[in-house]
């Protein structure tokens, strides 16, 4: 018997089928705006100066290599509890916050999905149109039943009041899947009054949010960032909050992330992080330290949180400035108006509203890689190269 005989190739991911394509081009003139990790102007992706003083310390210190525990290392989430909610918090005094340590966003993310399907049965979970892809295959994995809610029109624009209406329409008590910030892959991100609107649907439909935190700091700021997250915690009793350290620490490979949950009462809470240390147990065992022990060795100690802190403020500025500077140099070309939208967005992705016939032409033409929906990563474009981009983009757009 050929007990392998019956399995069937499944197609590649095809955001990292983009890289190896890339990879492979020979044309010296190439540019990655697929792969979504931050690059600085030389195209590679740093390591924080206060990452590496943070290794340093922690290689000199270091005594012990043995398991942290399911829920992870309590000093790591002592202290992203208080990245994500701000000192002093009173939520965080009255221990109605808890945070499991998991491997990335993406570990978060299913462990979410986890706890909703075992404990939660019958929830179906709602996405934003579009959305991250893993999030459809991932929910789907965990056996949830997946729908989707409005979020960007036809016309490459947020439209807030068709993803009002959508939510209203939900059913009473199922799980709504929002982005806090940096919209994922459009970029598109809702203003204060918008998340105000949202929080009253979700109130009136009962809908238990899970908020999807990958680019704290990456949009307006550190603090800004977490506006939304804030303001759900303190009018909702119940939340889910996933969060990762790979944009933000450069921790990409590390993997390194938590699953948040805001619960009415102590005992609640301890309820839920028995139940997630038991589906923790049977996904990974234990998450991994490294990674952990350096965001809890920056955020411990004030003067390597300001480096941190200043360091993530620089990439922010700088692909704010990119998408400002791509504009700038579509207007020699007649196109700054139509892609004006992109200097709006936030974060490192952008919905350029190009076709996959375009796209298709950027990668064949002129060595240029983005998702074939169109959405680029802006975090990967360089100031030497907007020219070179921008004349891309004329090209397969006026042909």
């Amino acid at each position: 018997m050929k007990h392998f005989a019956t399995i069937a190739r499944v197609p590649g991911d095809p955001i990292l089928g983009l890289l190896d394509a890339y990879r492979a081009d020979g044309n010296p003139a190439k540019l990655d705006l697929g792969v979504g990790v931050y690059k600085d102007a030389s195209g590679l992706t740093p390591i924080p100066r206060a990452v590496k003083l943070a290794e340093q310390r922690l290689i000199d210190g270091e005594t012990s290599k043995t398991y942290i525990g399911g829920h992870g290392a309590p000093e790591f989430g002592e202290r992203l509890l208080e990245l994500c909610f701000g000192n002093g918090n009173a939520l965080l005094a009255d221990g109605l916050l808890g945070a499991t340590q998991t491997p990335g966003g993406t570990g978060a993310l299913r462990l979410a999905g986890e706890f909703i399907a075992r404990n939660l049965p019958g929830r179906g979970i709602w996405l934003s149109d579009p959305t991250w892809p893993i999030h459809e295959t991932l929910f789907a994995a965990c056996g949830l039943k997946v729908g989707h809610y409005a979020y960007v029109g036809a016309d490459n624009r947020l439209n807030v009041e068709a993803m009002l209406a959508a939510l209203a329409h939900l059913p009473k008590g199922d799980v709504v899947l929002l982005h806090a910030c940096c919209h994922n892959p459009t970029g598109f991100d809702l203003a204060p009054r918008d998340w105000k609107r949202v929080l009253e649907v979700v109130k009136a439909r009962e809908l238990l949010p899970l908020i999807d935190f990958a680019y704290q700091g990456f949009g307006d700021g550190i603090d800004e960032d977490a506006w939304a997250v804030r303001l759900f915690a303190a009018e909702l009793p119940e939340l889910l909050v996933t969060s990762s350290c790979s944009k933000n620490f450069g921790l990409y490979r590390e993997r390194t992330g938590a699953l948040i949950v805001r619960a009415d009462n102590v005992e609640k809470l301890l309820d839920i992080r028995s139940q997630l240390a038991f589906l923790a147990r049977n996904l990974w065992s234990t998450p991994p330290s490294h990674g952990a022990a350096v965001v809890a060795e920056i955020l411990g100690d004030a003067e390597l949180k300001a480096l941190w802190a200043a360091e993530v403020d620089a990439m922010r500025r700088r692909v704010a400035d990119l998408r400002t500077g791509l504009v700038e140099a579509l207007r020699p070309h007649g196109l700054a108006e139509r892609f004006a939208h992109i200097a709006e967005q936030r974060g490192m992705f952008s919905y350029t509203g190009l076709t996959p016939a375009q796209v298709q032409r950027l990668r064949d033409e002129l060595s240029v890689y983005l998702v074939s929906s169109g959405r680029a990563s802006v975090a990967g474009m360089s100031e030497a190269r907007l020219d070179y981009l921008a004349g891309a983009i004329a090209r397969v757009c006026q042909a």
